[in-house]
């Protein structure tokens, strides 16, 4: 890879570049834009968007997809998002021990970032990241998420595939999968298959997905005992070059950093303290506060 500037050349055959590159973007250090504009994608590497309620199972999942993709002789990267607090800004989920088995992996990248509640500042650091890896020479890139709030629709622009995994729970309550779930996946996964219910639960899934006239297959697996696994690989590789959202996407990414440059200047907690001041003042109209940012 040619250097991104005179400190950083980045290169999946050594993490420590990967790592240092990945800490310059995330917290804006100097050369992070000279960087950014030096990326070279050389390979065409897949993002693989994984996404879903907590408590699916996608870090059991991730798990087995890694030691399958693995298998082939792949360099994988896994960038795991762990949705913030907006109200006390720590992170919900904490240490990623569920991937312990492949942190000292040779072929396996793992990164955590914590998205602290800005505004779009999921979007724009997971893009930006993410380019990152892709310019790195991995094979497959894995974005994993917890689908709270927006972040499950964000990555969609994002991801060349994304999966939406979801448990079964009582067979049901397959409506109250929010809509945006239902425009963004390229696959559905039902996981913990074996619970009681699930046949019903997949069943009614697939038909769902046909009222929509989508062609969205459904798999079915049980990450804890790795089954299913192998037919979710296979999608991968011949799903890698489908992707015929690209401009639209593009577009999306694009959007998302501008809006992340025009918005860094303005942090909520100095915007929590400002409106605190502002609104002891007579005749506070929070329209005419806005204008004054």
């Amino acid at each position: 890879m040619p250097a991104a500037h005179h400190h950083i050349k980045i290169d999946a055959t050594d993490f420590k570049s990967v790592a240092r590159a990945l800490t310059v973007v995330e917290n804006d250090l100097s050369g992070a834009a000279e960087l950014l504009k030096s990326l070279v994608f050389k390979k065409n590497a897949p993002v693989i968007g994984i996404t879903g309620p907590p408590g699916a199972g996608k870090s059991t999942l991730v798990n087995d997809l890694l030691t399958e993709l693995t298998a082939k002789g792949n360099k994988v990267a896994v960038l795991a998002i762990d949705p913030t607090s907006p109200f006390n800004f720590g992170s919900l989920l904490g240490d990623r021990i569920r991937m312990a088995s492949h942190f000292n992996h040779p072929d396996v990248f793992i990164r955590s970032l914590a998205t602290r509640g800005s505004l779009g500042g999921l979007s724009a650091k997971t893009i930006e990241m993410t380019d990152v890896l892709r310019a790195s020479g991995f094979d497959h890139i894995i974005v994993e998420t917890v689908g709270v709030g927006q972040s499950e629709i964000e990555i969609a622009g994002l991801a060349d595939i994304t999966f939406v995994v979801l448990v079964p729970e009582g067979g049901d309550e397959i409506q109250s999968i929010k809509s945006g779930l239902m425009e963004i996946a390229d696959a559905f996964i039902v996981n913990k298959a074996d619970r009681e219910g699930a046949d019903i639960f997949a069943n009614n899934l697939k038909k769902m997905v046909q009222q929509k006239g989508a062609e969205t297959p459904v798999f079915k697996t049980i990450a804890s005992q790795n089954k299913g696994i192998v037919e979710i690989a296979g999608f991968i590789s011949s799903a890698k070059k489908q992707n015929n959202r690209k401009n639209l996407l593009m577009a999306e990414k694009a959007w998302k950093l501008i809006r992340q440059k025009r918005m860094a200047d303005i942090s909520k907690a100095d915007l929590q303290k400002r409106i605190g001041k502002a609104m002891t003042e007579p005749g506070f109209n929070l329209y005419a506060f806005i204008e004054t940012m």
